[in-house]
């Protein structure tokens, strides 16, 4: 069971609220959300209702504002946990919606996706194993995006308005 407590104000002051579970719109419990401490568990925020918009991974740990958790704006939405994976981790990614072209496979961290494989754009993967994060720029920069054990058809599928990713990362504790 993970724990999360989100706080209007910075350095943890204002009013507050507690989460050990998904929560798809957090709206009427806080209007701003400038720090967060996550007590327990892995999880993602979101910046607008039912896990749309910006995403933020937060694992434990005190985050005293939200350029901390690389945070563009003091508006959380909604957050879930995310369950621990335990073993091993591949990915499939493509060059081409609906998984065609060229096809790479990822079984650890990619901290350049220009570098090992010379492209940067990915428009659809399918994630056989464990819980993986794209960001946007090399080095585990940027927008972030979470991708459950699943097919996506296109980039639109993760959350993304473009194909560019920069870095992968697996999740893991």
């Amino acid at each position: 069971m993970g724990k999360i407590i989100f706080y209007e104000d910075r350095n943890f002051q204002g009013r507050s609220y507690e989460c050990s579970g998904e929560c798809s719109d957090l709206h009427s419990h806080f209007s701003r959300c400038n720090s967060i401490r996550v007590d327990s568990g892995a999880w993602m925020v979101y910046e607008k209702p039912n896990y749309m918009g910006y995403q933020y991974f937060l694992t434990k740990g005190d985050y005293p504002d939200y350029q901390r958790w690389m945070g563009f704006n003091d508006c959380v939405r909604s957050c879930r946990m995310i369950p621990m994976h335990q073993g091993s981790h591949k990915m499939m990614i493509y060059e081409r919606p609906d998984f065609g072209r060229q096809m790479m496979e990822l079984t650890d961290d990619c901290p350049s996706l220009y570098e090992r494989f010379h492209f940067n754009d990915v428009l659809s993967c399918n994630v056989m194993d464990g819980q993986w994060l794209f960001y946007e720029h090399p080095q585990y920069r940027g927008r972030q995006y979470l991708l459950l054990p699943g097919q996506y058809r296109s980039f639109q599928e993760w959350g993304s308005m473009s194909p560019r990713v920069g870095s992968i990362r697996r999740i893991t504790m």
